[in-house]
């Protein structure tokens, strides 16, 4: 009995050292694991069933990143948020490195992939500059990714949640950009969030399929811009049946009396899904917003949750992520 008593006990040890995190660390002047974060994310095996988090301690990492698909669970954590920065100048119409122009889809600085992925405490940014076009900071594309305390930071195309089917959830971020810095197809919740406009333009471009039934919500966040901007609107539809709703957000002066564009398409108006929910600040104001633009009842505003937004068919909390 004794010996059975010890074979369980080691048996014990090796399932909860196998449950425990892995934990890689990156650091420039070769304190850590490695020095650089793409030589983290190739340390992770694939089709990676384990969580691992990744440390990056603070520096200016000039790297092109990609987490390639199959290397799920990876929690990627920045020292300190402002001084963590990972950063790249990629853009549309140069050639990359295997020849192609790079385009809007391939012109991020950091291509994320994988499913189950989480950061915080990171600045993601695309430094290509303000003339160079569509330059995105993160391509997002894996399901149930957490974004939790980052800067996304940029000028146009900053923000691309690029996968249909993924689902997205980024809280207490700051996100910054000129024209459509936050767009594509997928469900997204933006809480608690400060979006900053650098240009009299558009912030979303959503694309969300005609079948979904969410596409970008954004709660309690904060909107702000530049000195002197005064006709921003709160976005445009990317294709037919976006979806874009701003439930209890405070909207600073620089956004349009009209709120909202139709992208110089009459036809987006009768599909596109716009909607405003108690918002509040001086760009809030309902009296000049175009009429098809949708207000929630109390009871429609009830719907936006954080599950009926996110959960989809696995019931993924992004809270315990």
């Amino acid at each position: 009995m004794k010996f059975l008593g010890i074979v369980l006990t080691l048996e014990l040890l090796v399932i909860q050292a196998i449950a425990l995190p892995k934990r890689i660390v990156v650091a420039q002047d070769g304190s850590g694991n490695y020095t650089t974060v793409q030589a983290a994310f190739d340390a992770v095996p694939a089709h990676n069933t384990k969580p691992v988090e990744i440390y990056v301690k603070k520096g200016i990492y000039q790297e092109r990143l990609f987490l390639p698909e199959g290397k799920s669970y990876i929690t990627l954590t920045g020292e300190d948020k402002d001084r963590t920065i990972l950063t790249y100048n990629n853009h549309t119409g140069t050639i990359s490195p295997q020849g192609d122009t790079i385009n809007t889809y391939t012109s991020a600085s950091f291509f994320e992939n994988a499913d189950n992925f989480k950061a915080s405490n990171l600045t993601f940014q695309n430094n290509a500059g303000f003339s160079a076009g569509q330059a995105v900071a993160v391509y997002a594309y894996g399901d149930k990714l957490v974004f939790d305390n980052c800067n996304f930071k940029g000028f146009q195309d900053v923000l691309f949640c690029s996968n249909p089917d993924s689902h997205q959830y980024y809280k207490n971020c700051y996100i910054e950009g000129t024209t459509d810095f936050i767009f594509g197809p997928a469900t997204v919740l933006f809480q608690n969030c400060t979006l900053h406009s650098k240009k009299n333009s558009h912030i979303t471009a959503a694309s969300t399929p005609q079948n979904h039934a969410y596409g970008f919500v954004f709660m309690h966040c904060t909107l702000t811009a530049d000195t002197g901007l005064n006709s921003v609107s709160l976005g445009r539809p990317w294709r037919p049946y976006a979806s874009v709703t701003y439930i209890h957000c405070n909207i600073g002066p620089h956004i349009l009396p009209a709120g909202w564009n139709n992208w110089k398409n009459a036809a987006n108006e009768k599909t596109a899904r716009f909607a405003e929910y108690q918002c509040t600040g001086p760009g809030a104001a309902l009296q000049n917003r175009v009429p098809w633009v949708h207000q929630l009842t109390s009871d429609e505003a009830k719907a936006f949750t954080i599950n009926n937004i996110l959960s989809g068919p696995d019931h993924w909390n992004p809270l315990k992520q």
